[in-house]
Order: structure tokens, then sequence, then C-alpha cells
């Protein structure tokens, strides 16, 4: 692999290229993003000097400063001869990067960074990818969870926000403009929409 040429660039949301890329080793380098609070997505490219070698193609990690401990890297995704460039949405990362990870020294030894890094690590496709799938899953299954939490959390507050109103026939007062539904009638709607929702938690979509 040639020293003379620039293998990759980024772009940074809102700034030029950059092509300033520190090679670590032949299969690791660095790029330092300044001012990183302010930023919301980045784009990492093969510039199509140097192509990744048969079967390889380049894990991309970042890392918030922490002025108390080595970078903390989080996996983005890849990049690869079939697929030269991705985007990556990085302003949800920050509040993560404190949390256990597992690639804490894989650029080597870590020193105290004062500015943001992206990482790129040469390794063999078939292993990234499956990395970039289990990253995709997690997602999907922590979106899924949120999106049940939300819908059980509106509908316990929907049922609650009813009964607080609900009286017994005894205490109704006659009212011919007013149409009355019996709670349990909501109660049950309640208990089938969540059972339901447990089951398939896409169900709502074809309501």
């Amino acid at each position: 692999m040639s020293k003379d040429l620039t293998m990759f660039g980024i772009i940074v949301s809102g700034r030029l290229v950059d092509t300033n890329v520190l090679r670590m080793n032949d299969t690791q380098f660095l790029v330092t993003v300044p001012d990183a609070d302010n930023v919301n997505h980045i784009v990492v490219f093969l510039t199509g000097n140097v192509p990744f070698p048969e079967g390889t193609g380049g894990a991309v990690y970042f890392s918030w400063p922490d002025p108390n401990a080595p970078p903390n890297w989080q996996f983005l995704g890849y990049i690869s001869n079939l697929k030269p460039s991705a985007i990556f949405k990085i302003m949800n990362l920050k509040k993560n990067h404190e949390f256990e990870n597992i690639n804490d020294g894989i650029f080597g030894v870590g020193k105290i960074s004062h500015v943001a890094q992206i990482g790129i690590s040469i390794e063999p496709l078939n292993v990234i990818e499956s990395q970039a799938n289990a990253l995709v899953n997690a997602t999907v299954n922590a979106t899924t969870n949120s999106s049940i939490e939300f819908a059980q959390k509106m509908l316990t507050s929907f049922v609650n926000y009813i009964s607080s109103f609900s009286v017994t026939q005894s205490q109704m007062t006659p009212n011919p403009t007013e149409n009355f539904v019996p709670l349990s009638s909501v109660q049950g709607w309640y208990e089938k929409f969540e059972r339901r929702l447990q089951q398939n938690p896409n169900f709502w979509r074809q309501l």
C-alpha cells in the first residue's frame, strides 16, 4: 500500500473536505475533528487513490474527547471498495461515550485527547459486516423497545385520565346531549391493544 497517496477523506457537515489523515500503522488511521460539539453528521470516503486489499474494508469508529480518560471508540459502520463512502450521524453519540466499550484499546495505548477523533481500521470485510449488522439490529431493538414503552405509557395515561371521570349509575345526571361509554369497554380496549402491541409492535401501522 503506497504511503504517498491519501487513501481516506472525511467531510464534517458544514466544513471543507479533510484528507489530513494520520497513519498509525499499515491498517489503522486517525482523523481529528475539532469543535465537534456542534457537528451532526460526518462522511467518510475513499479518495480513489488506493483501494482496500481484497476481502477487507474499513471499520469506522468515533471518539468524543474526555479530559479524564483515553478515547472510548464507538463503532459507526464501515466503507469498502463496493461502498466507498458512508454518512454517519454522531450528534447523539456524546451521551454514550462514557459507557463501557470493548473498543477502548483498538488504536493502541490510548492517550487523553482533547479533540474528537475518527478512527479507520482495515479489517476482514466479513467481520466488519457482521459487526455492522449487529449494530443495526441493536438499534432496531432499542427503537422498538422505546416505541413500546411510549405506547404503553400513553395508553396508561389515557385510561387513568378517563377513569378519573368515572361515576356510578346512581351518580349520573341525565343529560340528553351527552354520550356515555362504560369504563369496562375502555379497559377492555386497553388490554387488547397492549396484548397486540406485545405480539407485534408494528401492528398499528395496519389499522
